[in-house]
């Protein structure tokens, strides 16, 4: 049962609220004002607070001011209640952290549908999303906003890729964000030696080009099309809209980023230190978590070995000896050049 703190100085209001609460199978807390309210936040963590904004002694402002700065409650998901005439505060009350608002006088269903909106918003933001774009796309699409990343992906340009044909170069000052309708893009560093290292992989459903744009720098690797590729461009400006219209996007997105360094980091402690075969079979799998969606039929990779090089952190030559090895073991088939893992698991073994 979640747990709903409202904070009113009016009795009827505040009454009012508690009995449509407590018959829509909510918990109720109650304060008669800011002071009160405060401290039952802090005490007792809501899962959602309701609060007046015009109060005596500490008002709503003060309110939400006091629990934004306190580590416990500052993620509480907070709602303005407020009279037609303050309507025109929403917008500081917005830009000091608040969730939604209420007018005042306002019906049973009004408020139920915000806590409810509210609430779901908040269980997304705490899910332990996969710190990749699958966790992204899981979050967007549970968070509403005005125009939203799906919204602005359907009205985008779309451009065709030809296989091996570069989106952006490392250095480029980022203009768009980028949605893969069809197809699969790999991103790379090229070392001075001329050597390439691919950063990640992506595939159909997939945002990328995002993290430039977040840092306000340059793109810091290259994208290109693995095979043939269809993309929608979402133009830069839109994209910041829908964060900077939408806190909860953004610092999700920010969590989400910062696990995926982490995991970058891990592959490239690997490819540093890992035996060789540990980074080729390390490739294999991953291009199976990766593109391997239907799980219906064995998983067949169909790109050059020295884009596979590239992946594994490896001399093509290297590579193909190893891959030759596999073959040997039963671990995957090689046919036209298509390479087909038979045992996943044992693959998967020779990583631990």
């Amino acid at each position: 049962m979640k747990t709903i703190l409202v904070i009113e100085d009016n009795e009827d209001i505040r009454e009012n609220v508690e009995e449509i609460l407590t018959l829509s199978d909510y918990k109720v807390l109650t304060a008669q004002n800011g002071k009160e309210g405060v401290d039952i936040a802090q005490k007792n963590q809501p899962d959602l607070i309701i609060c007046d904004i015009m109060m005596p002694g500490i008002d709503g402002y003060g309110v939400l001011h006091v629990l934004h700065k306190d580590p416990l409650t500052q993620n509480i998901p907070f709602i303005f209640l407020t009279s037609k005439s303050e309507r025109s505060d929403f917008r500081a009350a917005m830009e000091m952290g608040a969730d939604d608002y209420i007018t005042k006088p306002f019906s049973g269903n009004e408020l139920l549908n915000a806590i409810e909106s509210r609430l779901k918003k908040n269980d997304i933001i705490r899910k332990n999303l996969p710190a990749d774009m699958h966790g992204l796309n899981e979050l967007r699409s549970a968070l509403s906003n005005s125009k939203t990343l799906e919204q602005l992906t359907a009205e985008s340009n779309v451009n065709d890729y030809k296989k091996r044909q570069v989106i952006y170069k490392q250095g480029n000052h980022p203009h768009y964000l980028f949605y893969i309708l069809k197809g699969k893009v790999k991103t790379f560093k090229t070392h001075e030696d001329g050597k390439d290292l691919v950063i990640d992989l992506y595939n159909e459903g997939d945002f990328f080009g995002y993290t430039a744009m977040l840092e306000n720098g340059i793109y810091k690797e290259t994208a290109e099309a693995i095979e043939e590729t269809e993309l929608a461009l979402i133009p830069r400006k839109e994209f910041e809209d829908v964060l900077n219209t939408n806190p909860a996007i953004a610092k999700k997105l920010i969590s989400l980023l910062s696990r995926n360094v982490v995991a970058k980091e891990e592959q490239l402690l690997g490819i540093a230190y890992n035996t060789l075969r540990k980074k080729v079979a390390g490739a294999l799998v991953s291009m199976q978590k990766k593109y391997h969606v239907t799980k219906k039929d064995a998983f067949t990779i169909d790109i050059s070995r020295e884009e596979l090089a590239t992946i594994a952190g490896t001399a093509t030559e290297s590579l193909i000896r190893t891959l030759s090895d596999f073959k040997s073991e039963n671990l995957i088939d090689i046919k036209t050049g298509k390479i087909t893992i038979v045992d996943e698991k044992k693959l998967a073994n020779l990583i631990r």
